[in-house]
């Protein structure tokens, strides 16, 4: 009978090991498509730990100057949607959907408060969100503040932001690019991916007016 070969030994630890982490790396993707396709569920109503977690109160500065509190928004449906003003594609594309979905709801429209919050506080002041916003719907309430109040509306609607550096020494902002209806009652609803259509999106909000 021949000996085993030692240098086979370390072969075969790093073989396991090798399996062992590809086990765990899929069991982490497998969780995470989950925990995706769980959250995705919601874009036609959502209930249950996902729904509970997405909303809260927060204090920023509409357009025109004026401090905006989500609690002026209660009574009417909210369509909340963070991005920023010199995002090049994903934010005016998101809200040209949002105005042809309450252009959809006709004089039913006077329910519903588009809320549009820039992750970038630092550019998108008052005065460029007031220049910005009349792109699109006349219901739109554009909303900036400090960093801080900024984050703590983000936080509460699960939003991921982060500023990306170029090479011309200028900045993107790359975001979570979701919209949330929000109850009158400031209540997660439902939430829209960009490829939800207007009337998607107008059909939705008819079901809670």
């Amino acid at each position: 009978m021949s000996a085993s070969n030692p240098s086979s030994r370390p072969a075969k630890r790093g073989f396991l090991l090798f399996v062992v982490g590809l086990a765990i790396v899929l069991g982490a993707l497998g969780f995470e498509y989950w925990r995706l396709t769980a959250e995705e569920s919601g874009a036609a109503g959502g209930s249950g730990t996902f729904a509970a977690a997405i909303g809260g109160p927060f204090t920023l500065v509409d357009q025109d100057g004026q401090v905006r509190r989500d609690t002026d928004f209660r009574g009417k449906l909210m369509l909340v949607y963070f991005g920023y003003t010199y995002c090049p594609d994903a934010c005016p594309t998101e809200l040209q959907t949002i105005s042809q979905a309450m252009d959809a709801l006709g004089a039913k429209a006077d329910q519903v408060a588009p809320l549009f919050i820039s992750v970038d506080p630092a550019r998108d002041t008052p005065a460029q969100l007031k220049s910005y916003s009349e792109s699109f719907t006349p219901h739109l309430v554009a909303l900036t503040g400090s960093a801080e109040q900024v984050a703590q509306a983000a936080r509460g609607y699960k939003i991921y932001y982060q500023k990306v550096a170029q090479k011309n020494g200028e900045y993107l902002m790359d975001h979570s690019s979701f919209v949330f209806l929000m109850g009158r009652d400031g209540r997660y609803l439902a939430h829209f991916t960009p490829d939800s259509s207007p009337d998607t999106i107008a059909r939705t909000i008819e079901k809670d007016l």
